[in-house]
């Protein structure tokens, strides 16, 4: 089987995908987590491979950027290769001055002012939380392993914050501050996912912070990026 995005077989695609936006950041995971990996999509250079952590099958699988893109992925996933869960990992950005460069985060739930519930079902929303259960065993696994994590709110925005002509006033656009990250693509994956009755956690790293203005060496990045990593695949077992 396959479907107008995904070309590949159901059973190519394990129950459990981990979800970075990035196609080469889903290829960095599989050659330096994996083992046993094979490519099982190409299609629009969306990259996705399929292999093993610690035994355990698990599929890695692109989203690209955005609420339509990872909508499209998630649902097909869900819908027609029987995933059970996805965890979305990512890069996100702050403006809660408790939140430092390089905070690891999940995300309790995502807000967000999109037309997306809408336009699928009818729903009208604009807030969706994750999958709790999925997200007490991340929790719990993150402290096993001695990894800090934070535990809150995010915003789902369509724009990149950082573009925007006045931050003052796209932070007006939002009920309260107590939000501890602000993305991309998470209200979609949850609303995916409550739909169709699937777990859905995100897991983000924060790389931009409108309190901490330090600049990012590349082993930083390279360092927090692997600690979400291993969250995220320690969470499958």
């Amino acid at each position: 089987m396959s479907t107008p995005h995904i070309g590949c077989e159901k059973g190519d695609i394990a129950k459990t995908v981990i979800m970075p936006g990035d196609p080469l950041r889903a290829k960095y995971i599989a050659q330096n987590f994996l083992k046993d990996y094979k490519v099982v999509n190409k299609v629009r250079n969306m990259l996705a491979y399929t292999g093993t952590y610690k035994g355990k099958d698990v599929t890695v699988f692109s989203s690209g950027m955005g609420i339509p893109s990872i909508g499209i992925y998630s649902y097909e996933l869900f819908k027609f290769y029987d995933v059970e869960k996805i965890v979305r990992i990512g890069t996100c950005g702050s403006f809660n001055k408790d939140i430092k460069l390089l905070d690891v985060i999940l995300s309790s739930g995502a807000y967000c002012k999109s037309y997306f519930p809408k336009l699928l079902d009818g729903s009208e929303v604009d807030f969706v939380k994750s999958s709790e259960e999925f997200n007490n065993i991340i929790k719990t696994k993150a402290e096993s392993i001695g990894i800090p994590l934070k535990y809150g709110k995010t915003i789902t925005s369509d724009v990149f914050d950082l573009y925007c002509d006045d931050e003052d006033e796209f932070r007006k656009n939002f009920p309260d501050d107590n939000f501890l990250s602000v993305e991309m693509e998470a209200f979609g994956l949850f609303f995916v996912a409550q739909k169709l009755k699937k777990e859905a956690a995100c897991i983000m790293t924060v790389v931009d912070s409108l309190y901490d203005k330090r600049s990012l060496s590349s082993e930083d990045r390279e360092k927090s990026l692997n600690d979400m990593i291993e969250i995220a695949l320690e969470s499958i077992i």
